[in-house]
C-alpha cells in the first residue's frame, strides 16, 4: 500500500508538473518487473505511459486494461523506439535482451532505465557505456537500493568512521518460497499462437517452443544470470554506493542445486568470496533456508559493527589498549616481576563490552524503488547524472557474472575493477 507519505509527494510532483511537460516513456517486457517499474514511474508525477512492447500478447492485453485500450502496444520493440513521442524506455525484458535493447534506444535518442543486471555478459557492458556516451543519453540501471535514505545514511556513518577500519562485509539475501525461487505463473493459454516464440529467443540458442523457458526464464542460463544476477548484483550495488569501492580483484564462487530440481540448470544456494583493496567479502543467498526471506549487511570494523536492513545500526566496541599476558607457565618469581611491569606500563585496562548501539530507521511506509524512480526521471529532465549510470551498472554486474563463471569452471576469476576487464 502507497504510504500517506508517499501519496503526498507524488501529488505534489504531479501537481508541479503539466501534463505536457511529462516525459513519455514506453515500457518494453511488461512481466512483473517491468510492470512494477511502469507504476512506480507514474506514481512519481513526473511520466505517462506512451506505449508498450511485450512479446506475449497477454501482457499487452493486460497492459491495455491497467493503463488504456488506447495504448500503443507491439511484439516488437524496435516499432517504439522509432516513435518521435517517446523519450525515453523502461528495459523489463530477461537478461539476455538488456544490452542490445539498451543500445538501440540510446541511438534512438531514448533515455533509458533497464533492470538489473545491466548485461547478461560482461563484454556487452562496454557496449552500454559507450553507447550513453556517445549518444548523451540518460542511464539508470535498476538496482534501487543505491537511491536508499538508509545505504545514503549507512555511507556516511562509514566514511565518518562510526566503526573503525573497514576490514570485512557479510551479505546475504534468503528466501523460502516457490515465487521467491523463480517458479513464477505460467498462463495456461500460452502458445505459439500468442507467444513470439522466436522473438523472445533473439540471440539465445535456437529451442523448441516451451512456455516454461519464457515465463520463468530466470532457472536457465540461456536467458537468465541465475541467483548472482538476481541478487548478488543487488548487494554488489549496495555494498559499492556505501563503500565507495569499485569492485574486487578476485572473485570466488561455489553452492549448488539443492532443492528446486525442476529442470533449472542455475544453483538455488550460492556462496561468493571477494578480495577488495582493504577488505573482504563474503555474500550468500539460499533459497531453501528453511526459514522467510531476509537480506542485508554486516560491515565489521576495527571499532564495531554497522548493520544495515530494513534500518542502519551501529554497534560499538572499545578495543583494549593493553595486549593481555599469557604467563601460567612462568615461575612465579618471573610472574610478579612481568606483573609489576605490565601493570606500570598498562595501569588500566577497558573492557571489551559493547559501549552502546545506535540505530537509524526510515519513515513508516519509506520506499526506495519510489525514490530510484524519481532520480532517473528528475535526472532525464535535468540531464544531471544519476547515482547508478553504466559504468556503476557494469561494475556491480561483473563481480555478479564472473560469480556463475567461477561457479560453473570451479576456480578463482581475477576482475579488473578499474577497467571492467577479466585478468588472463
Amino acid at each position: 500500500m502507497t504510504s500517506r507519505r508517499l501519496f503526498l509527494s507524488s501529488s505534489a510532483a504531479m501537481a508541479q508538473v503539466k501534463p505536457n511537460d511529462r516525459i513519455r516513456f514506453a515500457l518494453i517486457g511488461a512481466g512483473g518487473m517491468g510492470s512494477g517499474d511502469a507504476r512506480t514511474a507514474l506514481r512519481t508525477g513526473l511520466t505517462e505511459i506512451a506505449a508498450v512492447a511485450d512479446i506475449y500478447d497477454g501482457r499487452r492485453e493486460r497492459a491495455r486494461e491497467e493503463w488504456g485500450a488506447r495504448l500503443y502496444t507491439t511484439r516488437d520493440y524496435r516499432e517504439v523506439l522509432v516513435r518521435k513521442d517517446i523519450d525515453a524506455v523502461i528495459v523489463g525484458t530477461p537478461d539476455h535482451w538488456h544490452a542490445q535493447i539498451a543500445v538501440d534506444a540510446m541511438n534512438a535518442g531514448k533515455d533509458v532505465y533497464v533492470e538489473k543486471p545491466m548485461v547478461q555478459k560482461v563484454a556487452d557492458g562496454h557496449r552500454v557505456i559507450e553507447a550513453a556516451k556517445k549518444n548523451n543519453r540518460i542511464l539508470q540501471v535498476g538496482s534501487q537500493r543505491v537511491s536508499s535514505i538508509i545505504y545514503e545514511k549507512a555511507r556516511q556513518l562509514l566514511a565518518e568512521g562510526a566503526i573503525g577500519e573497514l576490514n570485512l562485509v557479510e551479505a546475504w539475501w534468503d528466501r523460502n518460497s516457490a515465487i521467491g525461487a523463480w517458479q513464477y505463473s505460467i498462463p495456461p493459454n500460452a502458445s505459439t499462437q500468442n507467444v513470439d516464440w522466436d522473438r523472445f529467443l533473439g540471440s539465445a540458442p535456437k529451442h523448441p517452443f516451451e512456455p516454461r523457458r519464457l515465463f520463468r526464464w530466470r532457472n536457465y542460463q540461456d536467458y537468465g544470470t541465475g541467483v548472482a544476477g538476481d541478487l548478488f548484483v543487488h548487494l554488489f550495488s549496495g555494498m559499492h554506493f556505501i563503500t565507495g569501492a569499485k569492485g574486487p580483484s578476485r572473485v570466488f564462487a561455489t553452492g549448488g542445486l539443492r532443492y528446486w530440481k525442476d529442470g533449472r540448470d542455475v544453483p538455488d544456494v550460492m556462496l561468493g568470496l571477494y578480495d577488495y583493496p582493504g577488505f573482504n567479502l563474503a555474500l550468500r543467498v539460499n533459497f531453501v533456508n528453511g526459514a522467510g526471506e531476509t537480506s542485508g549487511f554486516r560491515f565489521v570494523g576495527s571499532e564495531g559493527v554497522l548493520t544495515v536492513g530494513g534500518g542502519v545500526t551501529v554497534s560499538k566496541v572499545n578495543r583494549e589498549t593493553a595486549p593481555g599476558y599469557t604467563i601460567g607457565t612462568f615461575p612465579r618469581g618471573v610472574q610478579k616481576a612481568f606483573l609489576e611491569e605490565y601493570e606500570a606500563k598498562y595501569p588500566k585496562t577497558l573492557s571489551m563490552d559493547p559501549t552502546g548501539e545506535q540505530r537509524f530507521n526510515a519513515p513508516r511506509g519509506y520506499d526506495d524503488h519510489f525514490d530510484h524512480h524519481r532520480n532517473f526521471w528528475s535526472a532525464v529532465k535535468s540531464r544531471q547524472p544519476v547515482v547508478e549510470d553504466a559504468l556503476f551498472g557494469l561494475r556491480a554486474a561483473g563481480p555478479a557474472l564472473l560469480s556463475n563463471q567461477s561457479y560453473f569452471e570451479r576456480r578463482a576469476i581475477f576482475w579488473n575493477a578499474e577497467t571492467c576487464t577479466v585478468n588472463s
